[in-house]
């Protein structure tokens, strides 16, 4: 056999589990004498694995148990505290081939085991210790096989203090789960069920690395800037691990190459360096710096490109040639956070501009850990579409993995990273328990260090938090603090040049530190956070009156990291999640105070549903549409409700920029589970409308209705100042005529500022509707371009949104054409919908183009032509790897649909969707028909008489399911559909 190929190959197929109690061999027999078989189906007790995954993943996989975020099945489930540890313990086995040459090692990697294992190979045992967050490297050059045929056996153990689950629930159960270092959602939330295994498992890439006598470890890139970023060094410091016998004369090369136009890339440094390295030992190397003139910067989300190069280090050795190599995609940039002496909260800079956070609370992707890279891309691109630029990692899910990160680099989500304390279950829950955090504190500390050595080259990661709504134990704080000190040309708040004189004064390259270049905060309420000292003063997580949020009384602090409300999905999810029971809407019972009470269903209950009224507080949202008469009619009030809640919440919170806050992460963007709260899209990737409330508030550039004060603001979170622009105002009424309308003069906006331009004075007319639309339109004197578009429906004080019942009854003319591109399995299709009302004559007059033409939503405005995030960008690399869609074929036809219509008015709430060519409905059980995830530049939008706008639609698609894109709207019931 030949020998085998310097690099990595992961071992992710072709794995078996069995439960450890129904297996009567030991590991060192499973590896040499009496492997399991597979072929052509493995035998009981053996079963397909999981592997990365979870034992509850394998089970599902094998149909052993039901879909545990389905309906009530997660409560048929055997929970690890009634049936013990043991049920949930389970072997694990492969094979693999690999026959290393003379000069040639192996190691074995596991990138992350819940809790503990026993790992044996060709009848040979390692013990793999506790700690989820750990990476676990073995070297099996010695034990593999002579002919190359290896059997691999691992018996998994879970946590060791899963705790048990009290009948009324709680947060994180009974908080045993936190005397272990591992994830402590899994003992349930107030959002949350419980996972019966505790996420037990070999849950992260298995993998052999093949390398040389020397291999390449945990190198650590940084990059420091001079003269106002005109100048920059690329640093970096590897460890290299000399596992021969012999004296290793190596040369080390490092190669740094960007993408330019046309999958061209340009090699920027080549470099090469002689090292000596002694029999069986390991060094420390530091590349000299590398000069950059200008390079090409990362910026977050909004302020520009999320630019990367790539970073190659191969080692070579005298005598065998290549012994091994590694690669690391990078952005210069410099993070830097400190408090704001104004506002009192946490301020980011990035490349010394000001970032004002507009982002979310993120748990993890799954629940049962089926952690994917076309999952990770589809999670952060949604969050990228919502323009947010951070997401905070809470400290009782993950330390989340390199392929979330990556995805965080190429969309520019800054991410916030909290360690493994929740102040629920380490020491201010109820009961108090483990004030102490885990046992075993030196574990902590080793699992804190080794994910900082994983996660530290990825440009996104912006933060190290010791804990949520808790500071570490004392020890585990200090050594957090101490191991996590930024280097001196890091801790400075100066401009650039002080770097400079740091850079003489500081003789320790800063590669050489864990990190240093990151802030490290104790506590997600601390230092700059909340009241930053550690008082419960996040939140609220409940539904809210849109004007709430613009209220200087709302929220007192600076940066507020958690605050949330309502999520209920579409129906179709209702459907596709829970069993006809569970289609039952909430009970309305009205109050002898007025407020109304929503009492839900029993599955509703249990999927964490929040209600739409806050009785006392807040009257029903829902209920101001109209009360609602079935599934359908409550989950659409339900997203009138999504857009309008979120899309205030942002625009309240940016009302305020600088003068006041810092910044505000919403509770939270999505579950980990089919769960009915705090979401923008649900478990199966669909947007909830408070997607699109979202996208719309939290643009760069942004046009606004305040809705405490009726003033128009303009938004300008960009470094540029904002010139020769003004606002377009129409209010339009549910018969289709615009009896307000006014244009301002031309305006300036300063950068990172909110400028109040007017008061929108409609309401106080005499003869003002009690149900109207506001169209906001910000415009480009120049030519007109449109760069903000902010669609309203509003209400007089005191009076309520009924009269949109009789709206639905409105039959508004269309025109819609269809472009449609295909690739093998990948769709893209632009929508052009046109409302073809007749436009009163006062619409003649308004300067600005009828066309939804709102430009790039990543940070270019100034185009005036229709663009899209995926047609501005260029045709290399980065541009294939955001959209996941690869090169398009385009069709030659344009298809044009007309729906005809008698009446004038607003096409209002219009919706795509797209599905199979299936029914959803048959006798045995609903059949959901949808394609997920879909990728919309916009959706839940609605368009006045004469205005038209382009959707850009990407997904995935199988062959012969025949996807057609369906229209929909409140007044528009005739599911219009494009066949493709």
């Amino acid at each position: 056999m030949a020998a085998a190929a310097v690099g990595k190959r992961l071992l992710d197929t072709g794995w078996l589990a069995a439960r450890s109690t129904e297996v009567a061999l030991t590991g060192v027999q499973l590896t040499t004498t009496q492997p399991p078989a597979a072929d052509p189906e493995p035998a009981a007790p053996w079963m397909s694995a999981a592997v990365p995954g979870t034992v509850l993943g394998t089970l599902l996989k094998n149909k052993l148990i039901p879909d545990p975020f389905y309906g009530l099945n997660n409560q048929a489930i055997v929970d690890i505290a009634d049936a013990g540890r043991e049920y949930y313990t389970f072997w694990f086995f492969t094979t693999f081939q690999c026959a290393p040459s003379g000069n040639q090692h192996v190691t074995l990697n596991f990138q992350g085991i819940n809790y503990s294992a026993e790992m044996y190979l060709n009848g040979h045992k390692e013990v793999l210790p506790k700690g989820m967050f750990r990476r676990h490297n073995i070297d099996i050059t010695d034990i593999l096989h002579p002919d190359g045929n290896n059997l691999l056996a691992v018996l998994v153990h879970p946590p060791d203090h899963p705790g048990r689950i009290p009948p009324q629930g709680g947060q994180g159960g009974d908080h045993e789960i936190g005397k272990d270092v591992a994830t402590q959602y899994v003992e349930g939330w107030d959002w949350m069920c419980p996972i019966r295994d505790r996420n037990t498992g070999i849950w992260d890439e298995v993998s052999i690395s093949i390398t040389g006598p020397v291999n390449i470890m945990d190198p650590h890139l940084v990059s420091t800037f001079h003269d106002d970023f005109k100048r920059s060094y690329l640093h970096c410091t590897l460890q290299l691990e000399n596992k021969s016998s012999w004296i290793a004369d190596c040369t080390l090369k490092i190669q740094v190459s960007t993408e330019l136009e046309g999958n061209i890339c340009l090699v920027e440094h080549l470099q090469s360096y002689a090292i000596r390295i002694p029999p069986h030992s390991d060094v420390e190397y530091t590349i000299p710096p590398l000069f950059f003139y200008k390079p090409n910067l990362w910026w977050p989300n909004g302020m520009g490109k999320q630019s990367l190069y790539n970073v190659e280090i191969n080692v070579d050795v005298k005598g065998f040639g290549e012994s091994d190599s590694w690669s690391h995609y990078f952005g210069f940039r410099k993070i830097e956070s400190t408090i704001d002496d104004s506002t009192g909260g946490r301020i980011f800079k990035v490349n010394g501009e000001p970032i004002f956070i507009r982002g979310g609370n993120w748990i993890l992707s799954d629940g049962l850990l089926r952690l994917t890279k076309k999952r990770y891309m589809t999670d952060i691109k949604f969050h990228a579409d919502m323009n947010f630029n951070m997401l905070r990692c809470w400290g009782g899910g993950l330390a989340e993995r390199p392929d979330f990160y990556h995805f965080c680099d190429v969309y520019g989500l800054m991410v916030w990273q909290e360690f493994w304390i929740t102040g629920d279950v380490d020491g201010r829950g109820i009961p108090v328990s483990n004030p102490n955090g885990p046992l075993d504190h030196d574990l902590f500390l080793l699992c804190a260090r080794d994910t900082v050595k994983l996660l530290r080259n990825h440009a996104s990661l912006a933060l190290w938090v010791g804990g949520n709504e808790q500071v570490p134990p004392v020890d585990i704080n200090k050594a957090l603090k101490s191991d996590l000190k930024l280097h001196p040309m890091f801790a400075s708040s100066q401009a650039s040049d002080s770097q400079e004189k740091h850079l003489s004064e500081e003789s320790t390259d800063p590669s050489k530190y864990l990190d240093g270049t990151r802030v490290y905060v104790q506590g997600s309420m601390w230092d700059g956070f909340a009241n930053g000292k550690g008082g419960f003063t996040d939140g609220p997580y409940e539904i809210q009156y849109p004007e709430s949020f613009f209220k200087d009384s709302f929220y007192k602090y600076g940066f507020n990291p958690e605050v949330g409300s309502v999520g209920v999905p579409v129906a179709e999810t209702i459907r596709a999640t829970m069993p006809p029971e569970g289609w039952s809407i909430p009970i309305f019972k009205k109050r002898i105070d007025g407020y109304i009470e929503e009492v839900p269903n029993p599955i509703w209950g249990y999927h964490k549903f929040i209600p739409y009224s806050k009785p006392g507080k807040v009257h029903d949202q829902i209920e101001l549409y109209g009360h609602p008469k079935d599934l359908d009619d409550f989950c659409a009030k339900a997203q009138l409700v999504n857009y309008t809640q979120y899309r205030a919440l942002l625009e309240g919170w940016t009302s305020f920029m600088w003068t006041k806050f810092t910044g505000v992460l919403i509770w939270k963007t999505q579950n980990p589970w089919t769960g009915l709260r705090g979401q923008f899209y649900d478990h199966l990737q669909d947007q909830t409308a408070g997607f699109y409330g979202c996208r719309c508030a939290a643009e760069p550039i942004h046009v606004q209705l305040n809705l405490a004060s009726y003033f128009i603001e303009v938004v300008n979170t960009t470094a540029d100042e904002l010139a020769d622009v003004a606002v377009e105002i129409s209010v339009w009424d549910l018969d289709g005529t615009s009896p307000y309308y006014k244009v301002t003069e031309k305006i300036v906006i300063p950068p990172k500022k909110v400028k109040q331009i007017m008061e929108m004075k409609y309401p106080k007319m005499k003869d003002a509707k009690p149900v109207y639309f506001l169209l906001l339109k910000l415009f480009r004197l120049s030519d007109n371009g449109i760069l903000s578009r902010n669609f309203y429906w509003l209400h007089l004080p005191g009076k309520d949104y009924k009269l949109l019942e009789q709206y639905q009854q409105k039959r508004i003319p269309l025109q819609i054409y269809s472009e449609i591109s295909v690739s093998g399995t990948k769709h893209q299709v632009r929508m052009i919908v046109e409302n073809k009302s007749t436009k009163p004559v006062a619409e003649s007059i308004h300067p600005a183009s009828a066309t939804n033409d709102q430009g790039d939503v990543s940070g270019s405005h100034n185009t005036g032509k229709e663009t899209t995030r995926e047609g501005n960008e260029s045709g290399g690399l980065w541009s294939k790897i955001r959209s996941g869609l690869g090169v398009l074929r385009s069709s030659d036809n344009l298809r044009t649909l007309e729906v005809k219509g008698t009446d004038s008015g607003i096409a209002f709430f219009l919706h795509f969707s797209v599905h199979t060519s299936g029914s959803s409905t048959t006798m045995e059980k609903y059949n959901d028909t949808r394609i997920l995830p879909v990728h919309y530049s916009d959706n839940y939008f609605s368009l006045t008489p004469g205005e038209k706008t382009s959707i850009d639609i990407s997904f995935e698609a199988a062959p012969g399911s025949g996807p057609r894109v369906v229209l929909r709207g409140w007044n528009h019931h005739l599911d219009h559909t494009v066949m493709i």
